[in-house]
């Protein structure tokens, strides 16, 4: 069974720029009717993706993600995804021994920052870099699949 396992934090300040291994721009939408789980299908102009996630909140979710043809994956951003298209890059970032996946929106996003980082399990213990702030894993608020309907510029500046 495949699972994921990951923290998500706010960003405190712009020194993860420094160790930027890489970089994608991406364009990713959301299918309606995803109660128990959330289907999304995701693109970066060359590779694509769709995957479904499970819908419980934390660090501890299902997570299933396979290649497609990029053409389909263009098909689906058009005529089945529902709502607004998450618009973000994504950086690769190397620190203290973990691979960072930091998140910078456009859009109706524009302002959030958010990174990442993928555990091998729940219990293990990650030495935080300096750039990062607040954890939002258990804040639904900051799932991509919850901004598609509520964006961050709706409720920036809000608690």
């Amino acid at each position: 069974m495949a699972e994921e396992i990951e923290r998500k934090f706010l960003i405190a300040n712009d020194a993860w720029r420094e160790k930027v291994g890489r970089e994608m721009r991406m364009r990713q939408g959301y299918f309606a009717g995803g109660r128990r789980c959330s289907m999304r299908v995701r693109s970066n102009g060359q590779r694509a993706w769709i995957n479904l996630k499970s819908r419980e909140s934390g660090m501890r979710r299902l997570e299933f993600e396979y290649e497609i043809p990029v053409g389909d994956a263009e098909v689906m951003l058009k005529k089945l995804c529902e709502g607004a298209l998450i618009d973000k890059t994504r950086f690769w970032v190397e620190d203290r021994g973990h691979t960072w996946e930091v998140d910078v929106f456009h859009g109706e996003n524009s302002g959030l920052v958010i990174a990442e980082v993928e555990l091998a399990s729940i219990t293990e213990v990650v030495d935080l870099p300096e750039w990062i702030g607040e954890e939002v894993t258990d804040d639904v608020r900051y799932y991509n699949v919850s901004l598609v309907e509520n964006p961050f510029s709706r409720w920036r500046g809000k608690s």
